[in-house]
């Protein structure tokens, strides 16, 4: 059976789809328009709006050549990369038996313990006391001071919570029952059922720390440890480009598409990691936020 839209119905669809089409041109445009930049020829004589629609037969990918030819650039990625790579496993290894400990309800004291666990995250103690405790440990110019300040994530924790108390607790009490202790029930049967929200709480790790460029301005003081948050920072707001790629990179490429080559490569590696977990985060996110 047909169901009849009223005037009111069409109205209101009509302006959901010309809402979101118009979102859908904010972030497209902007976006084409640095791709297009990036593969942009040092000669080409158009105007921006003819750039945009640049045939791929005259794109040219010089820029992206000598980004990834320059020692600066290889440098930082492979920092950034031993920053998510640590602060995942780090995170991870103190998020999962916080938010197990949490999810039991027969703990002694759990409304106390997440009370203590609020207070951080309501109230930040503030810049200068989070800096003298990293220098204070000897963090100071290492990467670990990236990563480590920030490894347990209140947010993430109770989510992870969340998930972890929607499992049955019959499966627990029959491993207990068995003579399991709780590290066995843990590792042997809450953790393999919480693939999709590993990988959630992973991801969210994982662009958190890809991205953090104030905790590596604050803390990394040598050149041999700046992550590409810091370098593209660099690039974008260099007057001379003379530090970061070679003189004769100008007769291949311009300043304008060597920034842009800079800015698509740093956030490709999110770009291309998130399809293949997308499945596992909608369920995560969902799962972990239907308890409290």
């Amino acid at each position: 059976m047909k169901v009849r839209r009223t005037p009111f119905d069409v109205v209101y669809q009509t302006t959901v789809e010309v809402f979101m089409v118009f979102i859908f041109l904010v972030v497209a445009i902007p976006l084409w328009r640095i791709i297009m930049q990036s593969v942009t020829p040092i000669d080409f004589a158009g105007t921006n709006l003819q750039a945009l629609a640049l045939s791929p037969l005259k794109w040219s990918f010089k820029a992206y050549e000598q980004m990834l030819s320059h020692p600066s650039f290889i440098r930082a990625a492979a920092n950034s990369t031993k920053i998510v790579a640590g602060g995942v496993v780090t995170s991870l290894a103190l998020t999962i038996p916080l938010a197990y400990v949490l999810a039991a309800k027969t703990l002694p004291g759990r409304k106390i313990l997440s009370t203590f666990i609020l207070i951080p995250f309501l109230f930040n103690p503030g810049l200068i006391p989070n800096y003298l405790v990293i220098t204070g440990l000897g963090l100071a110019d290492k990467l670990a001071a990236v990563f480590l300040p920030g490894a347990i994530s209140v947010y993430n924790t109770f989510v992870m919570k969340s998930f972890f108390q929607g499992i049955p607790e019959e499966l627990r009490e029959s491993a207990r029952i068995d003579g399991a202790s709780e590290i066995t029930v843990l590792f042997r049967i809450i953790l393999p059922l919480s693939k999709p929200i590993l990988l959630t709480i992973g991801l969210f790790y994982g662009v958190h720390f890809w991205n953090d460029f104030f905790s590596a301005l604050l803390y990394l003081n040598s050149s041999s440890l700046t992550p590409l948050p810091i370098l593209l920072r660099n690039i974008l707001m260099a007057a001379s480009m003379n530090e970061y790629v070679e003189a004769n990179a100008f007769s291949e490429a311009s300043i304008l598409s060597i920034k842009a080559a800079g800015v698509i490569l740093a956030s490709l590696p999110m770009v291309v990691a998130y399809p293949f977990i997308q499945k596992y985060f909608t369920k995560g996110t969902l799962l972990g936020g239907v308890k409290g």
